[in-house]
């Protein structure tokens, strides 16, 4: 499938700067962020042993639970690794909606502040804040549909911090990407790290032209939004973190030798060498190394 040229930096103006931040900034941490992996239960321990051997990590025991406001029940474990961490679940039950929607989990000093401050800043809450067996959650939708969970712990946890910051991988259409931009940075305190309107199309898998690549940083972590015209071939879009590692080759002989797959092989970008894995189970990951 060819993708075909995308002229954005046309279509879509600079990201606008963002008003200054009214609240306080309610991060804890990019170590204590995690990605949410929802497999199937026979695959979660094939899961689990993959993703930590390939960014030579570790899980925690594997737990059974009720994580959602309505009944269900699912496994539940934490994979944490020196490149980022992962929530595993393999639920028993049928999903409740919209769970399984939400990419990411941030670990917030004050839940109720901090759904409000979303709020504020452009986001809409649609999991309102409920208990669960160690904290409470919530879940808030950001302009464009991006869906994170906000979380609070009981007891608070102390993580190592990471080797290297994790960026959530969030493709947008033009017509959304500004105002994800706008409303995130100002809830997350965060800032626009770059900013390219001709990135090469070749870095999501097209043949020619450009899309735009706009790169974050904040308390929460790295974030990278990938404005495109959905016009993307498979495993693109799927993925929605990407994992940096000291040694791209040696990550992926890992990854390969615990059971997972090179979907995409290692190729140079702008400023990485990066490829894609799938894990078994089928959760999708871009691994990169920067050149």
């Amino acid at each position: 499938m060819r993708l075909r040229p995308l002229f954005l930096g046309v279509a879509l103006a600079a990201a606008p700067a963002f008003a200054a931040a009214t609240t306080s900034d309610f991060s804890v941490g990019p170590q204590y962020d995690t990605t949410h992996v929802y497999v199937a239960p026979q695959d979660v321990d094939a899961f689990v042993r993959s993703f930590a051997a390939t960014f030579e990590g570790q899980s925690t025991k594997q737990g059974i639970a009720t994580v959602t406001p309505t009944p269900s029940s699912t496994s539940t474990q934490l994979v944490q690794s020196p490149s980022g961490a992962v929530s595993v679940f393999g639920f028993r039950t049928p999903v409740p909606y919209p769970f399984g929607l939400e990419r990411t989990g941030y670990l917030v000093t004050d839940l109720d502040a901090a759904i409000k401050a979303a709020e504020q800043a452009g986001a809409a809450t649609v999991v309102t804040a409920f208990d669960d067996p160690i904290g409470r959650d919530a879940v808030i939708s950001w302009p464009g549909g991006v869906n994170m969970q906000l979380y609070w712990h009981t007891n608070k946890p102390s993580y190592e911090a990471l080797r290297h910051v994790p960026e959530n991988r969030i493709y947008l259409p033009a017509a959304s990407a500004a105002k994800f931009v706008t409303a995130f940075t100002r809830f997350a305190h965060g800032k626009v790290v770059s900013d390219d309107a001709k990135a090469p199309v070749t870095e999501i898998g097209g043949t020619s032209g450009t899309y735009r690549r706009i790169r974050l940083a904040s308390g929460y972590g790295k974030a990278t939004v990938l404005v495109t015209d959905g016009h993307l071939v498979w495993p693109y879009g799927t993925e929605v973190t990407g994992y940096e590692v000291d040694d791209l080759a040696a990550a992926l002989a890992r990854a390969t030798q615990s059971g997972a797959k090179v979907v995409v092989p290692a190729h140079e970008e702008s400023d990485r060498h990066a490829a894609m894995v799938q894990f078994p189970g089928g959760y999708v990951a871009e691994i990169h190394a920067a050149r």
